[in-house]
């Protein structure tokens, strides 16, 4: 069972810190894995971790949360090389792709050399839900603004573009977020776009925003495009759905 159309759930969230474990699942990662429909069985969630290097404590730590969830849990790894066989079979059999967080760059520049991009873009249309934090929400715009080359933020304009938007995450607690988003848009480096802050993400139904929602309270979501005068953006708060 997939789900019935394509979907994305771009999140500056669904991880909270666990009790026996470092992390557990948050309500924004539930519910992407209840967007699969899965019955019967314990869905397949696949988690890379790209962003972070493949690091082995955010693979152990994805194992312990998935053990926790009930989930039948695997992983994909490009360093040193590839842990499967056929990238492209092994993703397409999953029910969700849970994406981390780190540098956005270097995921995009790792996705580009082994193919994962177009296999990304082959599971979405499939039907298998695509989700992930920070990085892993921006991969799926045409960009947005990053950290991945140093402490003061830049551009990054060569996302997966599955979906036609810019993309701010961190929008509330990183201070350098919200007014570099803006002036991008402003001045046409990046597009319109989507915004959420920490807590909050957007579910895209195809290409279309259809939910902005929360796993936090007072978390945000917003829609910025470019205003009517030269230089200038319209930030436009959304109506968010709090998640239990």
């Amino acid at each position: 069972m997939t789900a019935d159309a394509p979907t994305i759930l771009a999140t500056s969230g669904g991880i909270v810190a666990g009790s026996r474990t470092r992390w557990e699942v948050g309500p924004l990662t539930h519910h992407a894995v209840e967007l699969a429909g899965v019955t019967g069985r314990a869905p397949k969630v696949c988690y890379l971790g790209t962003a972070g290097g493949d690091s082995t404590e955010g693979i152990r730590n994805f194992y312990d949360m998935a053990q926790l969830a009930g989930w039948a849990p695997s992983h994909l790894q490009l360093f040193t090389m590839p842990n499967v066989p056929d990238i492209r079979e092994h993703l397409l059999a999953q029910d969700v792709i849970w994406v981390f967080g780190g540098s956005v760059a270097g995921l995009l520049a790792m996705w580009e050399l082994h193919g994962v991009g177009e296999v990304m873009r082959e599971a979405w249309q499939a039907g298998v839900v695509l989700t992930g934090v920070s990085a892993g929400s921006i991969c799926w715009h045409i960009g947005g603004t990053t950290d991945s080359f140093g402490p003061d933020l830049r551009p990054i304009t060569n996302g997966l573009a599955l979906l036609p938007y810019s993309n701010g995450v961190h929008y509330d607690s990183e201070a350098q977020r919200r007014p570099l988003f803006q002036s991008l848009i402003a001045d046409g480096s990046l597009p319109a776009g989507y915004a959420t802050d920490d807590g909050a993400g957007l579910l895209y139904r195809g290409t279309e925003m259809v939910e902005a929602l929360r796993e936090t309270d007072g978390a945000g979501a917003y829609y910025v495009e470019r205003g009517g005068a030269a230089g200038t953006a319209v930030e436009t708060p959304l109506d968010t759905r709090r998640l239990r």
